[in-house]
């Protein structure tokens, strides 16, 4: 695993996935993500050098804080978080493991949209779909606040839609279907 790009190996942790949706909106601190992720500042602080270090985040800001220097990082927006055409699985299955936590806290009776589908289209009508897809993900990421701001709920958003590989049986014929 030592050829795998370090971006996409950063990516591919889940923790480091929801820093990156936690500071899209707004810079925040290792303090500040270890309280919202329930883990240890030693830990936060790990992870967010990781992000640093492969320049999916970048300082925002340094302030005094209690007698020492807290520094606040953003999400590095136009970041590789999606579309990854290298064939590694690795930021698919972190956002499987990302998406079986953020159903576990779904509100109950809450009102969402949930689809699984393997579907067979005309490529104009996958271009077209695709296309709103993206913007229906940029409008949702430009109007994210951080954590917490009175007047806002929490989401859990996870989209893949992509085209699949035609399977070739034995016989080498092929299909969409096992």
């Amino acid at each position: 695993m030592t050829d795998t790009d370090p971006v996409l190996r950063a990516l591919a942790h889940p923790v480091r996935l929801r820093m990156l949706s936690l500071m899209w909106p707004g810079p925040m601190s290792a303090a500040e993500l270890a309280r919202e992720l329930d883990i240890s500042h030693a830990l936060a602080s790990q992870h967010l050098r990781r992000l640093d270090t492969v320049g999916l985040v970048e300082l925002a800001e340094e302030r005094m804080r209690r007698g020492g220097r807290e520094r606040r990082y953003r999400t590095v927006h136009g970041t590789p978080l999606s579309d990854q055409h290298d064939g590694t699985p690795m930021l698919a299955e972190t956002m499987a493991h990302t998406l079986r936590e953020r159903a576990g806290r779904r509100r109950e009776a809450s009102e969402g949209v949930t689809v699984d589908a393997e579907l067979w289209v005309d490529p104009e009508t996958w271009e077209n779909v695709r296309q709103r897809l993206a913007e229906l993900a940029a409008d949702l990421h430009q109007a994210a606040r951080p954590p917490h701001t009175p007047g806002t709920i929490p989401l859990g958003v996870t989209m893949a839609a992509f085209p699949l590989r035609e399977r070739t049986h034995e016989d080498g014929s092929t299909s969409g279907r096992d």
